[in-house]
């Protein structure tokens, strides 16, 4: 029977390898690639509210035609 125990070990030391071996920003990247986003679902959201509000009213307009 194979040691469960091996495997984690094995499977743990090479993702810690592979880590080391990636880049990383800086604080100053990380900083700015979240003010990216930030802005990014801000704007998002105020689309999706308008469209959303805009619909609603769309559909009250026609059911108020058809009653």
């Amino acid at each position: 029977m194979k040691n469960p125990f091996r495997a984690v070990r094995i499977f743990t030391s090479e993702m810690i390898g592979e880590l080391k071996k990636a880049t990383w920003p800086t604080w100053l990247e990380l900083r700015d690639s979240t003010l990216v986003v930030i802005v990014a679902v801000v704007i998002l959201g105020i689309f999706t509210s308008i469209a959303d509000f805009s619909l609603i009213q769309l559909v009250a307009l026609f059911t108020s035609w058809v009653s």
